[in-house]
């Protein structure tokens, strides 16, 4: 499997926000294992994050706009399309501002920016969503449609009709994401002209100039459309181009509409948060009908994950057993609840228990029913993580672990006697502080058991 990448060093990009005309610095720094894409607003306090996330969409007015926990980022994709096609998985955005610069409205600046520092391989495997059957998204409204269909590898087609003579219709395919810096990454954003006098009579797009975004003719200009037109761009001329295009900006490709609108799928398709193998078809796409489908196809994908079961060798050689696993933990009887770690690394950890008629529980629960009770799949799963987080330590005999917060626990199926439990834990975000935020999946018999949320924090022993 391909290794996670994410880029070698920081570099900084300053311009305009289209739609706020703020002055906007924009830093894109390397980021761990597992990040994604995240988004931190450094002008505000305490630096909040915002994930790449297709649930955190508010609004898809003039662009992908997202919100969590009252912040707010407007226009993310075409950032995101430049840093899915340099084929990155993990970068931090520092942004002074609630948008990122528009510079010419393509990706073009964003990729040269990431080729300026370099990519580099992290110490991870890549997950792949692999499609294996058609996955579809309508709006009847406006009767766009986006399906994605099992492929090689990830391929992008996207067909424009907006029913004007000055554009007509215009197809785009991205056949490797190799070829998006060539392809794709150039195209810049547009508009029509009667789009573009209610936002100028709204207050938007004050960050706009001639030079970052194709705006087409689509009906005659009036003497008072042109004077505003002027006054908001400067300009003492504006003419319209026999192609209809307005005043004296040349089309980089005749199909340039729609190779921005594939753009903007790849875009907002990153709010996945998963790298895709499959052919996206798009007819008719726009900022919402793809946030939707990217919402869907994230759902899909994190049910399959939540669902798929995976295997190993119980007669293969532990890493550690009983014996190890009780010099890092204090448990002991009748608490200590992991019997063997059979897998870990950085990121993640494997344990086991064998579930027998002995347990200390079963006396007294459900005697003649017995079932392990789920607060200790929950302890089973916790001193696990427990494992992972104090091989962070040279002593690990030293330290003690704490909960600090369980979420989102689910009991699945029973467990009983006889059972062998595998606790299978993955880190949501880097260890810091010895504090471990931690996804827990238990399972049993083929099916999942348990799954939690968990957060625990290692502290020092005081004699």
């Amino acid at each position: 499997m391909a290794k996670q990448k994410t880029i070698v060093q920081d570099v900084t990009i300053q311009g305009v926000g289209l739609h706020t005309g703020q002055q906007v610095t924009m830093s894109l720094k390397p980021a761990p294992i597992n990040n994604g894409f995240t988004f931190v607003r450094v002008d505000l306090e305490g630096c909040p994050v915002i994930m790449a996330d297709a649930n955190l969409v508010v609004s898809t007015e003039r662009g992908t706009n997202l919100e969590h926990k009252g912040v707010n980022l407007h226009t993310t994709e075409h950032v995101l399309a430049a840093l899915v096609g340099c084929d990155l998985d993990n970068v931090i955005i520092e942004l002074n501002a609630s948008e990122p610069p528009i510079m010419d409205g393509s990706s073009k600046y964003f990729v040269e920016a990431v080729e300026k520092v370099g990519c580099v391989e992290q110490d991870a495997e890549r997950y792949e969503y692999i499609v294996k059957e058609v996955i579809s998204f309508s709006d009847e409204r406006t009767g766009s449609e986006i399906i994605i269909m099992p492929a090689d590898e990830y391929q992008v087609t996207a067909m424009v009709d907006f029913g004007t003579k000055v554009l007509g219709t215009q197809n785009a395919t991205l056949k490797s994401i190799s070829d998006f810096k060539t392809e794709i990454s150039e195209a810049r954003t547009f508009s029509f002209l009667h789009e573009l006098e209610t936002l100028l009579a709204h207050g938007l797009i004050k960050g706009g100039d001639l030079n970052n975004a194709i705006v087409y003719v689509d009906k005659e200009i009036s003497p008072e459309t042109l004077q505003n037109l002027k006054k908001a761009f400067g300009k003492d001329e504006i003419t319209v181009k026999s192609n209809g295009v307005l005043d004296n900006l040349t089309l980089h490709y005749p199909n340039e509409a729609a190779r921005h609108k594939l753009l903007d799928v790849i875009g907002d398709l990153a709010l996945v948060g998963t790298r895709i193998r499959g052919k996206v078809i798009a007819n008719k796409p726009g900022h919402f009908v793809n946030t939707m489908f990217a919402k869907k196809l994230s759902k899909i994908i994190k049910n399959e994950k939540r669902n798929q079961i995976p295997t190993f060798d119980l007669n293969k050689e532990p890493l550690m057993d009983v014996t190890k696993i009780m010099s890092m933990l204090p448990h002991r009887y009748p608490m200590l609840l992991v019997d063997k770690i059979l897998e870990m690394n950085d990121t993640q950890v494997v344990g086991l228990k064998n579930v027998t008629m002995n347990e200390d529980f079963f006396q007294g629960h459900f005697p003649g029913a017995p079932v392990m009770p789920g607060v200790l799949i929950v302890e089973a799963m916790a001193q696990t993580g427990g494992i992972l987080i104090l091989s962070t330590v040279p002593d690990p005999e030293n330290y003690l672990t704490y909960f600090m917060k369980i979420d989102n626990v689910r009991f699945k199926n029973k467990v009983s006697p006889g059972d062998t439990l595998i606790f299978k834990l993955d880190l949501l975000s880097p260890i810091r502080r010895g504090i471990c935020h931690m996804q827990a999946i238990a399972y049993a018999n083929g099916k999942v058991a348990a799954e939690a949320e968990l957060m625990a924090q290692i502290v020092k022993k005081t004699n």
